[in-house]
């Protein structure tokens, strides 16, 4: 059977807009010098900005990005605790690059080998801490791997935890946008990496943290900086102006603090183009339901995060929202289960859900109780 003339025709229309769409996609901003460049927004995960998002590239020290999170991921699920003390080995010792010289058998507490990390890009202490957490350094590398596949990344591998060339080690300006974001749900990673200064060593030893948009640009909040001869000059971080939080990763920047001119170039169209409409902060209360069999009567719902989203300036009033929460539930009611959810919605569309859940817990109330509650009801009502 041939293929119909106007079948042939609508696949050339449909191929042609879907070519003009991804020459669209890579155009290169005229005044970003980087070889790839992400924008993107930190609440949906949206490019609104890209070129050779998807290049593998040589990341040098934004590697350590990965390390942190892994790092506090071991913090949250009780695998180490903030004063362990870490012990410095050989290995760890003999790094190179930027560090902050740490002897054989020198112990810091794991926090202050974070931030080392984080504000001071300390590559002996990227070992120190690999070694403390998974006994070898190639184990705590394994790891890194196991949680690029866990994030669905199909341009990333790495050989070591810090950053240093390798053969084989390298991520996409794309994937590094997807890690910081992911980094976004662990607080403490941008609390060390938004750390400008520190006194290590009581004070004897001074960390600056190489990420100068901290200084510059206001609202950023994280992440890393990167820089080999091979990599040349590289940033992964994060800006929040007005509820809109936008994440930047530059790759490949050819000059001397260029990663910092691109990513602010960068940032400058998201917040001239883009703005956040919030409708509720998370936390914040958006009703109450009514327990039955409890020790309290009632119990307040509170929205699991923020509930907002991104719109191009112009088209706010395309957003709107809706609520749906339940009336009734018998106890025992936990901390954070579930009572109902907000819908945003776009031109009526459905762009996401957040959840609306329980304040707090509300135990099963005694027998007692029970008839008190109904003899109030029978004979007070």
């Amino acid at each position: 059977m041939g293929v119909r003339p106007k079948a042939v025709g609508l696949v050339l229309i449909l191929l042609m807009f879907s070519w003009v769409g991804m020459a669209a996609a890579q155009t290169k901003m005229e005044n970003v010098k980087a070889e790839s460049y992400v924008l993107m927004d930190g609440d949906s995960g949206n490019i609104l900005a890209g070129y050779n998002e998807n290049k593998r590239l040589a990341p040098a020290s934004m590697t350590k990005l990965m390390t942190l999170i892994l790092g506090v991921e071991a913090l949250e699920q009780g695998k180490a605790d903030l004063q362990d003390k870490v012990v410095t080995s050989e290995n760890a010792w003999k790094m190179g690059g930027s560090q902050i010289y740490l002897e054989p058998g020198e112990m810091m507490s794991y926090e202050e080998m974070m931030i080392a990390i984080a504000a001071g890009s300390a590559n002996d202490a990227c070992v120190a801490i690999a070694e403390h957490l998974e006994g070898t350094h190639q184990n705590f590398v394994d790891k890194m791997n196991d949680k690029v596949k866990d994030l669905g990344l199909e341009n990333t591998h790495f050989v070591n935890s810090y950053g240093l060339p390798a053969e084989g080690h390298f991520t996409s300006a794309f994937d590094m946008a997807v890690i910081a974001r992911y980094a976004l749900a662990h607080p403490r990673v941008q609390e060390y990496t938004s750390i400008k200064e520190y006194d290590l060593r009581q004070g004897k030893f001074k960390l600056y943290n190489t990420n100068k948009l901290l200084w510059w640009y206001q609202g950023t909040d994280g992440f890393k900086t990167g820089w080999t001869n091979e990599a040349k000059y590289c940033l992964t971080s994060t800006v929040k102006r007005d509820g809109l939080r936008l994440i930047c990763v530059v790759m490949a920047s050819p000059e001397v603090r260029g990663h910092f001119r691109d990513s602010m170039e960068l940032y400058n169209y998201g917040f001239a183009k883009y703005a956040y409409k919030s409708f509720f902060t998370r936390d914040s209360v958006c009703g109450a339901v009514k327990v039955g069999k409890g020790e309290e009567e009632t119990v307040e719902a509170v929205v699991a995060e923020d509930a907002g989203s991104i719109y191009l300036k112009g088209e706010k009033d395309n957003l709107s929202h809706s609520k749906e929460l339940i009336s009734y539930i018998n106890a025992p009611v936990k901390k954070g289960q579930k009572l109902g959810e907000i819908q945003i919605l776009k031109e009526g569309n459905l762009q996401k859900k957040i959840d609306i859940v329980s304040a707090q817990d509300v135990a099963r109330g005694g027998f007692i109780k029970e008839i008190m509650k109904v003899f109030a009801e029978t004979f007070l009502l």
